[in-house]
């Protein structure tokens, strides 16, 4: 049997229809993520929990014809909370109240995820635990008689093995009927001796007199919280006498015990979960080396793991921008026909604002979006193949070391490692930590990791201005400083403004496990799709900002009839041949451009920044490129070649606008370009991001502000000190 203390069932337990609520809980790297998308398949909601950057999912299911809403909560270990997870997670049982509660378990290691079931069980919700993963368990030698702990436990208990699918309908089927049944009293009580219990009644009572908001939680739950000295339970209780006894009675069992409250409840709930486990649980054989050992010795291994962790990342990149590169382009035809089809219907002559906004700022702000869907899909597929596998876990553990000496946590490498690539996914996966300083310290420094949307930019201006040989040279000096920086500014931020101790790097290894097809592909589209829905109308807006920005004021009536004049005369001079003909309106049309740019507010923003950037060595030129730039970093190589008056056909590999650079600037002003950009505010995207990550635009902000105002003292600091010394 898979289903214990089973009650009798309704007459018609699903006939009413009404929808039930259910809250998976459970330890992190238990299977309940799997489970999770087993129930809900494509029928989710991911978002984030309101006020936090914690992850949220929602999804929904029916059994017979009973809906349910199921909600995925953080992996946790404890209701006690000193994580935003195990905050959130409590807050959701506490306040949201669930119509049942499924507790998923690791079978394999039973003891320790049964410490979170344990509080689960005092807080009087309904109640389901799952034993998951039993496979595995019973791969290590472990039998369970789980009628036996299930009575002992006081809870039905069900086994599955999620990533199978087994045993998901006999779960549901328990759910269901929790749910519709309610509270039933509470389960088996744990005895925390006769001191701990007086108190724990004394504590109750005072909290029943001071009518504390209990929210239909047992007041015997609040009692033993407050005694381990829960910090935020105190915050909310906030009541002077509660308050007051639960400190005396702290005092009073640690002067007794010499032990702190929170300590010897500990004890008491492992000795609870240790003595069911003697009854219900046997080992049949002592297996002493498992494959995930095996593979172990070889993947972590001192000398060995770091190559082969460099090896799969390079793997993962090649991976991502081979097989990315064709869709990429498939996606750019396709607007670009699809902007040709459209400039074809237009009326000829009839070039107006409103064509231009179509085809230049709408069409032009949505494929900037969708033409990295591709890349983004496949590096979150990658990552959830190696996420789900248990071989992201062993990365961050052999890098921990080495990111704990500048102040980061060990899990802050990967998303570091991806802003090699862009930095939009590289923030999404900052959501892999879970201390608020690691991950905000981590995703403001993320953009000075040289994104590959900077190359354009290092392609046009090294062969400008370095010789051959210095091409690679210059490129590994421009990546390095990027990475310099990155570690200084998360050094300064950790001593400054996101000061804190670094919560040491305790990570299970969980056991290598087979991706599911399902699970890599609900991770990969979820992620896919909050990038579309979220960074992509946020960069259609300013796209087409920018886009108004360049249109208008438009060039003076006086100057567009002069230009006219000009166009008239090339082409009624029929002894001209047609191919300096064709040339001579080119051109016209370049100084056009020009002076179109110079009289729109995107040159004169240009000209109005030219003072405040030319102790970087910048002028007007530069500086309304630099504009551009924000949206996406390319459009600084087109920028240039519209001020150079060389048309948008230019790009990094044109010729004549290097020659054009090469006789204007110098070589330290074109190594001061690469610096401003690669230190400078980060293309909109990247903020837009940033802001829905650390929900909270004064962050956003501060990225856009900070990393611009560094990236002028460096420049400026460089440019003059060259100067000096040239």
């Amino acid at each position: 049997m898979t289903n214990h203390l089973r009650q009798p069932k309704p007459t018609g337990p699903s006939s009413a229809g009404k929808r039930i609520t259910v809250a998976l809980a459970g330890n992190p790297n238990s299977g309940k993520t799997t489970i999770f998308n087993a129930l809900t398949g494509g029928r989710q909601h991911v978002g984030n929990y309101p006020g936090v950057t914690v992850e949220k999912k929602e999804g929904q299911c029916r059994h017979g014809r009973t809906p349910l809403r199921i909600l995925d909560l953080p992996g946790t270990y404890s209701l006690t909370a000193y994580s935003i997870e195990e905050r959130v997670a409590r807050d959701v049982l506490i306040h949201d109240q669930p119509d049942v509660v499924i507790d998923i378990l690791d079978a394999s290691n039973l003891e320790r995820n049964l410490y979170l079931a344990v509080q689960i069980m005092e807080l009087g919700r309904p109640l389901v635990l799952v034993m998951n993963m039993s496979d595995v368990a019973r791969q290590r030698g472990l039998e369970f008689d789980l009628d036996l702990l299930s009575r002992l436990l006081g809870v039905p208990i069900v086994s599955t093995i999620g990533h199978k699918g087994i045993g998901l309908r006999e779960l549901l089927d328990t759910a269901v009927e929790a749910g519709e049944r309610g509270p039933i009293g509470l389960p088996r009580q744990i005895d925390y001796g006769p001191e701990i219990e007086t108190e724990i009644a004394n504590l109750q009572r005072i909290i029943e007199q001071a009518g504390v908001a209990l929210n239909g939680i047992p007041a015997r739950w609040f009692a033993v919280k407050l005694l381990e000295g829960d910090p935020e339970l105190h915050r909310q209780v906030n009541h002077e006498a509660v308050i007051e006894a639960a400190g005396r009675s702290a005092r009073q069992l640690e002067s007794i015990l010499g032990d702190s409250p929170e300590a010897l409840i500990a004890d008491r709930r492992y000795g609870h979960i240790s003595g069911a486990c003697q009854q219900a649980v046997r080992s049949t054989v002592e297996l002493r080396h498992t494959l995930s050992d095996h593979i172990d010795a070889v993947a972590t291994h001192r000398v060995l793991g770091l190559p082969i962790f460099l090896g799969l990342m390079y793997a993962v990149f090649h991976l991502t921008f081979t097989l990315g590169g064709p869709p990429m382009a498939w996606i750019e035809a396709g607007f670009d026909w699809l902007a040709q089809t459209l400039n074809g219907l237009w009326p000829e002559g009839a070039d107006g604002p409103l064509r231009s906004l179509l085809i230049d700022g709408v069409i032009g702000g949505v494929s900037g979006v969708l033409v990295f869907l591709p890349n983004i899909l496949l590096l979150f597929l990658a990552i959830a193949i190696l996420e789900d596998s248990g071989y992201m876990a062993r990365a961050a553990f052999l890098m921990d070391r080495l990111m704990y000496k500048i102040g980061l946590h060990g899990k802050s490498f990967v998303p570091m490692l991806i802003g090699f690539g862009c930095s939009v996914p590289a923030i999404m996966a900052t959501r892999t930590l879970e201390n608020r300083r690691d991950r905000l310290t981590t995703m403001l420094v993320l953009p000075l990791m040289s994104c590959g949307a900077r190359l354009p930019i290092y392609a046009l201006i090294i062969p400008a201005f370095f010789p051959r040989n210095w091409h690679a040279p210059m490129l590994w000096i421009i990546y390095l400083i990027g990475i310099l920086l990155a570690v200084i500014c998360a050094k300064l931020l950790k001593k400054t403004l996101l000061r804190g101790e670094t919560p040491p790097f305790v990570m299970e290894l969980p056991p290598y496990r087979m991706p599911t097809l399902k699970s890599v592909g609900l991770h990969m589209w979820n992620r896919g799709g909050a990038y579309l829905k979220k960074a992509g109308t946020i960069i259609l807006g300013i796209s087409i900002v920018l886009w108004a920005l360049q249109q208008w004021p438009s060039l003076p009536e006086e100057q567009a009839q002069a230009f006219a004049r000009q166009r008239e005369q090339i082409e009624v001079m029929s002894d001209l041949p047609s191919a300096v003909k064709n040339e001579a309106l080119v051109a016209l049309n370049y100084a056009e451009a020009k002076a179109a740019l110079e009289a729109s507010l995107m040159g004169r923003i240009g000209r109005g920044l030219e003072p405040i950037l030319r102790p970087c060595g910048f002028d007007w030129k530069i500086a309304t490129a630099m504009v551009g730039a924000f949206a996406a970093k390319e459009v600084f190589v087109v920028q240039m070649g519209i001020v150079y008056a060389l048309g948008e056909a230019e790009d990094e590999d044109s010729e004549p606008l290097r020659d054009r650079l090469r006789a204007d600037y110098t070589p330290l002003q074109g190594f001061c370009i690469m610096l401003f950009c690669l230190i400078s505010a980060p293309c909109m995207a990247t903020i837009a991001i940033t802001r829905r990550e650390s929900n909270s635009w004064r962050w956003a902000l501060f990225q856009l502000g900070g990393l611009t105002a560094l990236a002028w003292v460096v420049t400026t600091v460089v440019y003059q000190v060259g100067r000096l010394v040239s």
